[in-house]
């Protein structure tokens, strides 16, 4: 796991408390998104918990370096932010940030969230996130108001299977794979599968990039 924050106590503090697992491991921390993205490069890791207003080159830049670079193409950045609703969210989520997390989560919260992006099982801080993706979508409409409704583009889903396009919409609604399986009544590795078929089928690096998706679609209203 990297950190990137231009704080050294709050990069400390992810530290001492990431570092007390067994099971996970910080392997570099950065002070500035330039710093970043050559750490993730050398190091490759698994997660990256990404401030977004830094010096030099902020968290929007680096996580957009880190999700376009193909060596990087396992990693995934966790936007880091202390504004429910901060307007530099959306831009990281164009260049795509797997999750996000406010500055102020709870320790257990903390650790649990990045175990769950590394599994890709979930987005991070329901709460916050679906309004950040309601709010997102709002933000690419057309500014001028149409004479009638458009209606939401599909075109994208058109090699989706109906079931496909059911679990793309429960994924959405921001359900894990487990919670897919129960409301369909699948096998977790039968929910899993499709899950993937989906990245495959719509190009999506990650559930936040599905979510986006079945909102732009229609398949999941605000």
């Amino acid at each position: 796991m990297l950190l990137v924050d231009d704080q050294t106590l709050v990069r400390a503090g992810f530290r001492a408390l990431l570092d007390s697992e067994p099971d996970l491991e910080v392997v570099g921390e950065a002070v500035d998104g330039a710093q970043a993205v050559e750490l993730a490069v050398e190091h490759l890791p698994d997660v990256v918990l990404m401030d977004i207003r830094m010096p030099r080159v902020d968290g929007l830049e680096a996580t957009a370096r880190i999700t376009a670079d193909p060596r990087l193409a396992a990693t995934k950045v966790v936007v880091l932010t202390t504004f429910e609703l901060d307007e530099y969210v959306f831009g990281a989520l164009r260049a795509g940030a797997a999750g996000f997390l406010l500055k102020d989560v709870e320790p257990v919260a903390l650790i649990e969230a990045v175990r769950l992006v590394h599994d890709g099982q979930a987005l991070l801080a329901p709460q916050v996130t679906m309004r950040l993706i309601e709010a997102y979508v709002a933000s690419t409409a057309p500014v001028a108001v149409p004479a009638a409704p458009t209606p939401p583009d599909r075109t994208r889903l058109a090699d989706l299977t109906p079931r496909e396009r059911e679990i793309l919409a429960l994924v959405g609604r921001g359900l894990s794979n487990q919670e897919i399986a129960a409301e369909l009544v699948l096998s977790p590795l039968t929910a899993k599968t499709h899950v993937s078929r989906l990245f495959l089928k719509l190009g999506a690096r990650d559930r936040a990039q599905l979510v986006v998706t079945a909102y732009e679609t229609g398949l999941v209203t605000a």
